[in-house]
């Protein structure tokens, strides 16, 4: 079969289209893959810059989705189901060989590609508001890199669990992606503070979703409310930012980090307690999954140079054919 490695951590220029055996299935469920994700921490690991380090050469990717070939009998997965996938030796190739807990089930509405790219920005998103900003029923979330990939699983998450957003774009381009994708209001980056504070009635909001990072940190504390939390989940930004902790101590508020990856490595069984919470936000339609960006699967290069360009919009998935 077909695959994606990282032959070299030279950025994308490292990544090649490679011929490899399948996956060895004894005991696992055996998909053939339609679609994969395209997410940062591809990017990040191209470089040898994503806190796991991986031995060269190995296949990029963590989400896909596709069909079940073979099942263990006793996994209560079938042949010939449409499902999504976590595959920790890699999403980009055409096969993939996983354990039952890493398989969701898709609804009939959800298309392949949307589902190869839903489970980690989506299920990062819900840990991040569920497990870590526990949030409450009426809460205000603002969404930082709205339009990008985490952004819009921010939003649409928020939207399903009942919460009001505000997204913070760029462009009025992007503005009319975080429309399209439930936003409740929608403000540019340049004045965001300002707009946010008369949006909120001077209160602030009570949560902020930040995949960006950079030199909005700190205006991103003082547009907290009272009991506050800001969830970090990434650095888009490239700079990391630094908190004078008297902030945290004199306004009440906290900051928090979201590595959901790590959470489940340490916490198995995890995301099988978040597909119970999402699934059937998934089939009733409550929770919508956006069709993402396609690019085919020969030009997985340059599906990772727009995330490395910042051009990216919504989620970025690669179109795998099954052999």
């Amino acid at each position: 079969m077909y695959a994606q490695q990282l032959t070299t951590a030279s950025g994308p220029a490292g990544v090649q289209l490679v011929e490899i055996d399948e996956p060895d299935g004894t005991g696992r469920v055996v998909v053939d893959l339609h679609a994969a994700g395209v997410s940062f921490p591809d990017l990040l690991q191209t470089t040898g810059s994503y806190q796991l380090v991986r031995e060269l050469p190995f296949v990029l990717g963590v989400e896909g989705a596709g069909v079940v070939r073979s099942a263990p009998a006793d996994s209560g997965i079938r042949a010939g189901q449409r499902v999504a996938v976590l595959a920790s030796d890699g999403s980009w190739q055409q096969t993939v060989a996983v354990e039952p807990d890493s398989v969701f089930p898709l609804p009939d509405s959800v298309s392949l590609e949307a589902g190869a790219g839903f489970l980690m920005n989506y299920l990062t998103v819900h840990f991040a508001l569920d497990e870590r900003a526990r949030y409450r029923p009426g809460e205000i979330v603002l969404v930082h890199g709205a339009a990008g990939g985490v952004g819009v699983a921010a939003l649409q998450v928020a939207a399903a669990l009942g919460l009001e957003t505000i997204a913070v774009v760029s462009t009025e381009e992007k503005a009319g992606i975080a429309k399209a994708n439930r936003a409740d209001h929608v403000v540019l980056l340049d004045g965001w503070k300002d707009q946010v504070r008369d949006l909120t009635g001077g209160r602030g909001v009570d949560i902020i979703l930040d995949p960006v990072g950079g030199d909005r940190f700190t205006d991103s504390l003082r547009s907290l409310a009272p009991n506050g939390r800001l969830v970090v989940l990434g650095f888009t930004g490239g700079e990391i930012p630094t908190v004078k902790v008297n902030r945290l101590l004199l306004r009440n508020i906290s900051v928090l980090g979201a590595g959901w990856g790590e959470y489940v490595r340490t916490n198995p069984g995890y995301t099988s307690r978040q597909w119970a919470a999402l699934g059937p936000l998934l089939e009733s339609g409550a929770l919508q999954i956006a069709e993402p960006t396609t690019y085919s699967f020969e030009h997985a290069v340059d599906a990772l140079r727009t995330l490395e360009t910042r051009s990216a919009t919504g989620k970025i998935a690669l179109s795998v054919h099954p052999s």
